[in-house]
């Protein structure tokens, strides 16, 4: 399946941050929420998601509800990938981006086909 990453769409010093996976029929919209100071060293504290048709309808999940909060583990799990797309040796291209993109994704991925019923 093809998909393109769109990382950090956000004005500079915000304290969220948006990223975009877009699939050739659907797209997940990723909303990042930090705390502390954005120049030094920030805390992620939340992240949001929904899943959009390329239209930018809603997607319910299986429940009923439009977004998941990730929680726990799975939450552990979403910062350590994060901090590697966001590190220094993923922005200077010093790590296998494609491998750190396709962690990133196939977990987000994982977590939408638990919770979606994508027809």
């Amino acid at each position: 399946m093809n998909y393109k990453l769109e990382l950090n769409t956000q004005k500079p010093g915000s304290k969220i941050v948006f990223n975009t996976i877009v699939f050739d029929w659907f797209k997940i919209n990723i909303v990042e929420r930090y705390m502390g100071r954005m120049e030094a060293n920030p805390k992620l504290c939340e992240v949001l998601f929904k899943v959009r048709t390329l239209d930018d309808d809603i997607i319910k999940r299986k429940d009923g509800h439009l977004r998941i909060r990730i929680k726990g583990e799975d939450f552990e799990e979403y910062q350590k990938l994060s901090k590697v797309l966001n590190s220094y040796d993923y922005r200077n291209k010093l790590l296998n981006r494609k491998d750190a993109d396709q962690e990133y994704v196939h977990f987000i991925l994982r977590l939408v086909i638990a919770n979606y019923e994508l027809n």
